[in-house]
């Protein structure tokens, strides 16, 4: 019968019917299993959230030594991780202090509440300061060079350290960032910054918290690299001007993952939004000194932080969650 089949043409177009079907089936297969993972990808990145991705854990694996450079001294290139503290707030100045709170002057008091009439600087897309930058739970980075260490934070701003021998220029003029200069005792690198822009007009806060910040205030930061793993900060603030007495701030770092690192960032495209949308002050701070992102005072902003081309951020950090935001480019 088969033989009659061939014999007559008949059998060629079955075969290639179940040919046809055999195909469209291990198409059908195909597209499943894609969608099967796709979506295996996808719920995994559900699943992994901003906390997970933005702060550092405990290193627990083998102790690694510290690199150096040709010098013998620590290189502190890294992409670096905060060791949140519980109970403490981050993007606090004031963390380590009773109460969590700031020694003001009768002036830094005044530059304090007009810090509240103004809508955050670094929702506005102004150039966030230090120490700002490093009161901050999100991550950043450090390239170390002989002639100078530059810091490449979350919010595209970065700054240099010069580590060429130079001392403070008595010109200098003022900066977001400071004017920054390091040196070295024994294996920890103290970067002394000063010549800083001043709160008082309006385009810069210290803190999180709109605390003020003034034209001539010292930043001393003193930076370990104990292992290769960890990172250590110790920064004292002095600004007679705003605060009575010196401000000691300490954190903790942990190097990332192989492959994390800092991704583009964008905030000008909803700046028009937030200036006329965005209530002025550092929104309601917690009896934990934490500002926190929204009513459930989380302790990391969610995820994207910011919109770059095709990748629109919906929920910029800065926004309270009770509050109405955009959910994409202004006048789409």
């Amino acid at each position: 019968m088969l033989r009659f089949l061939i014999s007559r043409g008949v059998m060629v177009p079955i075969l290639r019917v179940l040919l046809v079907g055999i195909g469209l089936l291990a198409t059908a297969v195909g597209i499943g299993s894609c969608r099967s993972s796709q979506s295996t990808a996808t719920d995994n990145r559900v699943r992994r959230s901003s906390a997970d991705i933005l702060l550092g854990k405990p290193y627990t694996g083998p102790a690694e030594e510290t690199p150096r450079g040709t010098d013998g001294k620590p290189l502190l290139t890294g992409y670096w991780k905060l060791l949140h503290e519980d109970g403490k707030p981050d993007g606090n100045l004031g963390k380590d202090r009773p109460d969590f709170a700031l020694p003001h002057t009768a002036k830094g008091k005044e530059v304090l509440a007009l810090n509240y009439k103004t809508v955050d600087p670094e929702a506005r897309c102004i150039i966030t300061g230090i120490p700002r930058l490093l009161t901050t739970v999100l991550p950043f980075e450090i390239l170390h060079t002989p002639q100078r260490l530059g810091t490449f934070h979350a919010l595209s701003w970065h700054r240099w350290v010069w580590l060429d021998g130079r001392t403070r220029d008595p010109e200098q003029d003022p900066r977001y960032l400071g004017n920054a200069v390091g040196r070295w005792e024994s294996d920890t690198l103290v970067v002394e910054s000063s010549g800083f822009q001043d709160s008082a007009d309006g385009n810069v806060w210290l803190d999180d918290n709109a605390n003020p910040i003034s034209a001539g205030a010292i930043v001393v930061e003193r930076w370990t690299r104990p292992d290769f793993h960890h990172l250590n900060l110790e920064l004292t603030y002095t600004d007679p001007a705003y605060y009575t007495e010196p401000i000691v701030y300490r954190r903790s770092f942990v190097h990332g993952e192989p492959g994390e690192g800092l991704t583009e960032f964008s905030c000008e495209w909803n700046t028009p939004w937030i200036v006329t949308h965005l209530e002025p002050g550092p929104g309601k701070i917690g009896p934990n000194g934490n500002r926190g992102f929204g009513p459930d005072n989380q302790i990391v902003p969610d995820l994207p932080l910011g919109s770059v081309y095709d990748s629109r951020g919906t929920g910029y950090w800065l926004y309270r969650k009770n509050k109405p935001k955009p959910s994409d480019l202004p006048g789409e």
